[in-house]
């Protein structure tokens, strides 16, 4: 589970330091570059609800080790790419590899721990991730600026076969529904969030048209049919009644404003040090490291308490510091000292190690366990959806005071600002942070409401 964890996060940070050089590697455009990162965020949002029933019906840990080998494939696949428009491709069945591993990994969880021992296991499985996002920081740098930068994606071939093996060896299937797979669910609601995702991205690089408006508007007509068809069939795809739940429902909405706001903050932190304080991509990141460094350390200790305690007051806690980390940024200007992004960067570890063990062991001791795969990806859509709108929002409300374009080559760190134009960029990124506090906040708000899960012990341990 750990390294599953790893491999993801590795390759949502180290593409982002390598997309100059990729983009002068292959002679394309900033603006197709830049689909080397949404595709992967695309991928993943739209495909995680549907692998996860998957893998209710055919077991969990056999669609989970399939995520291994196609990861793998599809990063050697994106080592070779000759042009933009192949690696876009195999980004894509990268990501796929990606989400059956995501899609099924809390499922996994559930099945191998009973409910007084999951917060532990999710502790360790945000190691990966903490770890995994670390590594991309200083690989993706150093590779992008003294190696080809082809082996931020061979990199994975050796871990992927190294976590092929392990996982045939422990990750075996514990339960299978036996059910049908619900097409017709599937087909409305990939189309539906198809529409939604790209034609939230294309506001992100051309703003409001009638062409981007018109996708999103048919995506949540598509979204209230899938509701109602979901409703009549036998084997629904999403099981509704799951929503019945209070606990699980306000533990899934919380990580999803969690997602929109808190991973937000890394976007807009990344383009004020570049745009504004004129730092390469790879030292701005560097600032954030000592953040992930403490949530990895914290990690699995705040999941034992979560385990003790609850994931209430410890969830909705971790969304407090994210909120104080914000509050911190709010006070940057041009002429900041650096060492307030450190000490924030610690605040946000801590408020992170909180949530995310609390908050998925919540969701998944609220489930029921015929449904553990559908509902942890249901849980893994929410949050993908979150990431890929934390991206849409940050560029959107930041580059208001700007060209989009230019707001683009800020964010890869192609270009920086001065003077006048740094002030006005500040105020945009200031209102970006003033939005993520807001739906921080609701997510607090969501995470205190939940009331408690049961965390019994069930059954013996395995």
């Amino acid at each position: 589970m750990v390294l599953g964890t790893l491999m993801g996060a590795l390759d949502t940070t180290i593409v982002l330091l390598a997309l100059p050089t990729i983009t002068g590697s292959l002679s394309t455009t900033l603006v197709s570059s830049i689909w080397v990162i949404l595709i992967y965020l695309l991928v993943i949002a739209v495909t995680t609800t549907q692998l996860g029933r998957i893998g209710d019906i055919y077991g969990r840990g056999r669609i989970f080790n399939l995520g291994f080998v196609v990861f793998t494939a599809g990063s050697a696949l994106c080592g070779l790419s000759p042009t933009i428009w192949f690696l876009i491709g195999f980004r894509a069945v990268q990501a796929f590899g990606g989400a059956l591993m995501q899609a099924n990994m809390g499922a996994i969880v559930a099945d191998t721990f009973e409910p007084n021992r999951r917060g532990r296991a999710f502790g360790y499985t945000s190691i990966g991730w903490n770890a995994g996002a670390m590594l991309g920081i200083v690989l993706g740098g150093f590779i992008a600026a003294f190696v080809d930068w082809r082996y931020i994606f061979y990199i994975n071939i050796p871990i992927g076969i190294v976590a092929t093996y392990y996982g045939i060896r422990y990750v075996r299937d514990e339960k299978k529904t036996g059910s049908r797979l619900d097409l017709l669910g599937m087909a409305l609601l990939t189309a539906s969030l198809i529409l939604i995702c790209y034609g939230a991205i294309d506001i992100t690089g051309l703003g409001v048209t009638f062409i981007n408006a018109s996708m999103i508007a048919a995506g949540a007509i598509l979204i209230i049919i899938f509701l109602i068809a979901e409703k009549k069939v036998p084997n629904p795809m999403v099981n509704l009644a799951v929503f019945k739940n209070r606990v699980l429902t306000y533990s899934v909405f919380a990580a999803f404003f969690q997602s929109i706001g808190y991973l937000g903050v890394a976007f807009i932190l990344i383009m004020y040090l570049q745009g504004i304080r004129g730092l390469d991509p790879f030292s701005a990141s560097l600032l954030l490291v000592p953040g992930y460094v403490i949530s990895s350390l914290a990690s699995p200790r705040m999941g034992r308490l979560s385990d003790r305690y609850g994931a209430r007051i410890i969830a909705t806690v971790g969304i407090l510091f994210m909120m104080a980390t914000i509050l911190i940024y709010l006070q940057l200007t041009v002429a900041s000292s650096l060492y307030i992004v450190l000490f924030a960067s610690v605040i946000s570890g801590i408020g992170a190690s909180m949530f995310w063990p609390a908050n998925s062991s919540a969701i998944m001791a609220s489930a029921d366990p015929q449904h553990y795969g559908s509902v942890s990806g249901l849980s893994r859509l929410m949050s993908n959806i979150g990431t890929l709108a934390s991206f849409v929002i940050v560029l959107t409300i930041a580059s208001l005071s700007i060209p989009r374009q230019t707001a683009f080559s800020v964010f890869i760190g192609t270009s920086s600002l001065i003077g006048n134009v740094s002030t006005q960029f500040l105020t945009g990124i200031d209102w970006a942070f003033v939005i993520s506090l807001v739906l921080l906040l609701i997510g607090a708000l969501l995470s205190y409401s939940r009331g408690h899960e049961n965390r019994a012990k069930t059954r013996p341990h395995i």
